[in-house]
């Protein structure tokens, strides 16, 4: 899956959980959750949405890696591969 296209789905799946999320307002390197203040359930459902989404397992225990927007991609990526 290309960037571009991984990013969109991404994005498709947090405008599910949070509809007024402006995509160009998202900074790569800036945590996630404060830019489109989602709190922790908000999060779980984004993640969850991922999952079944790209079909990637996403294990409790490496939430606390996926801080930013780039994290939550270069992750993806490389579960991707």
């Amino acid at each position: 899956m290309e960037e571009q296209e991984l990013r969109a789905v991404v994005v498709a799946t947090l405008k599910s959980i949070a509809p007024e999320v402006d995509e160009s307002d998202l900074r790569p390197d800036r945590p996630l959750r404060n830019q489109v203040d989602l709190d922790s359930m908000d999060w779980l459902n984004f993640l969850i949405g991922l999952h079944e989404k790209l079909k990637v397992e996403i294990p409790e225990a490496d939430y606390a890696r996926l801080v930013t927007l780039g994290d939550v991609l270069d992750y993806l990526k490389a579960k991707l591969k």
